[in-house]
């Protein structure tokens, strides 16, 4: 996942306030106490007005953190269970039900199958033969259709388009379909009328308090090559993801019949992308909010009251030239909402979802190679590869880089090396055994 630009969200207050979208003060600059008209008023009076504002402005500094309270978790986490529960039992009711269909459509056109043990190799080939048909049908439908001066053009187009489509695994259909989702995303996002709500919806902030947008972000995608990187990863490690979920399946005993693992991929792809941006989430909840807002309500941070006119403006201009940025009387509300939002800024991608691909991938074929698309592309094993990714991750996320969210790259994997190690055992007791008939002698 990327960083999204930073974005002035409102922060949760415990305590009723008027406005409490505005939490800090929208004062830049400490007001005095102002002549009413008495030219001889005394100077105690001067000097117990400054005391009094200097006590309350420490009581407010001090309490800071806790009226401004902190971001929930509780919400994202049960998002995050109540979703992925809903997608693997949607996953496995869609995939018994398709598998039944399947199994009836094989028996009623080849009675052979009748006297003989279906298996998933069968269901596949069989899938593959209706598709095949279909396309056919669809390819001398359009050519009928068409003017025959254009006939040689369009048979062209269709058979440059569907024919590796044809060729392609069921798995990489699959992600070239969810590419094209993130390809729609990605061009909402080119509109400047629609950035204020896609930078609502479709980015997930801790501070916003949404829970939805840790399913919509991992489809959001601001930039090209964050794109284009995203689905060169997820055409390769999706692939290879969605065979190893599918062979899975023939290591039980007995096997278990699956006709399509279309479904078993998404619940597991959609769980692994809520799962990384909840982990990056509570990250920055419960460790780098608490270490911001003490920073900003430390004493140092607090502003020095003067008793004179005089010894004001000589601290405001020894401020000035010292620390510009540094003292808080020449920090605004905006400014400081930005530090907050710049530190814990908006994220989006699927790459937290790509990352459980990538490490199921590595465990579950260890002998295979990887190069990268660009020189130098010499081939490396699999499991040294992610180790060096995974170690870049964990130095970013540990020395707070925030070009690229590595802790939802983290989540991820960990996602990942959860569902290779319980996942298959998880899925074939979720299911419901289609009934196969036994062959007649």
């Amino acid at each position: 996942m990327l960083r999204a630009p930073p974005r002035l969200w409102s922060l949760s207050c415990r305590y009723p306030q008027p406005k409490c979208s505005r939490p800090f003060s929208s004062h830049s600059f400490l007001r005095f106490p102002r002549s009413t008209g008495r030219l001889n008023e005394s100077t105690s009076g001067s000097r117990s007005s400054a005391s009094g504002a200097h006590t309350t402005f420490e009581e407010s500094g001090t309490s800071f953190a806790s009226k401004l309270g902190r971001p929930s978790v509780r919400r994202q986490v049960l998002f995050f269970l109540f979703g992925s529960s809903t997608a693997f039992l949607y996953a496995a009711w869609r995939t018994d039900l398709e598998t039944s269909l399947v199994l009836e459509r094989l028996r009623s056109q080849a009675h052979i199958w009748n006297f003989q043990t279906i298996t998933n190799r069968d269901l596949i080939k069989f899938q593959q033969v209706e598709l095949i048909t279909k396309l056919r049908n669809q390819y001398a439908y359009v050519t009928s259709e068409v003017p025959k001066v254009l006939r040689s053009w369009m048979s062209l187009l269709y058979l440059s388009i569907f024919q590796p489509y044809a060729d392609a695994s069921e798995g990489r259909r699959l992600c070239w379909k969810i590419c094209l989702l993130n390809a729609g995303i990605w061009v909402m996002w080119k509109f400047r009328r629609m950035q204020p709500i896609m930078a609502r919806n479709f980015a997930h902030n801790p501070l916003s308090g949404l829970s939805f947008t840790l399913l919509t972000s991992m489809f959001s995608h601001q930039g090209f090559f964050h794109l284009a990187l995203n689905c060169l990863a997820l055409e390769s490690f999706g692939s290879a993801a969605y065979t190893y979920l599918q062979k899975s399946q023939n290591h039980q005993h007995p096997e278990q019949l699956e006709s399509t693992s279309i479904h078993h991929f998404m619940g597991f792809f959609l769980s692994a992308g809520m799962f990384s941006g909840l982990f990056s989430h509570i990250m920055s909840v419960k460790f780098k909010y608490p270490r911001l807002i003490a920073n900003l309500s430390s004493p140092a941070n607090i502003p020095k009251f003067t008793d004179t006119w005089a010894s004001a403006v000589a601290s405001a201009s020894s401020a000035a030239k010292t620390s510009p940025k540094g003292s808080y009387l020449w920090r605004s509300a905006p400014s400081t909402a930005t530090k907050v939002s710049s530190e814990l800024p908006s994220s989006l991608g699927a790459s937290g979802a790509i990352y459980a691909c990538v490490t199921m991938t590595a465990l579950a074929f260890p002998s295979a190679q990887i190069s990268l698309v660009v020189p130098p592309s010499y081939p490396i094993d699999i499991q040294t590869g992610v180790a060096g990714l995974l170690l870049i991750d964990v130095i970013g996320a540990l020395r707070g880089w925030r070009l690229i969210d590595h802790w939802a790259h983290l989540g991820g994997a960990a996602f990942g090396a959860a569902y290779w190690t319980f996942g298959p055992e998880f899925w074939s007791r979720l299911r419901r055994q289609p009934k196969q008939e036994e062959p007649s002698s």
